[in-house]
């Protein structure tokens, strides 16, 4: 039974890569289609949303654990 959660995270992050390397080499095969500008604003425009829903993330959590009264002190 030691062995399932290392064999089940292998695959996973095997997945994960692979799925990554893909999705990065369609991406990238269709900027080259649509120009280089046109690529790089798309990946500027998903870079600021990924920020922005990571610190939202962020705020939300804050305000459900000071909520929740817990210790949020080093």
């Amino acid at each position: 039974m030691d062995w399932v959660p290392i064999a089940f995270e292998t695959f996973k992050v095997t997945a994960l890569l692979v799925a990554m390397f893909f999705a990065i080499k369609w991406r990238y095969d269709e900027g080259e289609k649509q120009g280089r500008q046109a690529a790089l604003r798309a990946s500027a425009k998903v870079a600021v949303a990924f920020v922005v829903a990571l610190v939202a993330v962020g705020f939300v959590a804050y305000y459900i654990s000071t909520k929740l009264g817990l210790n949020l002190s080093y």
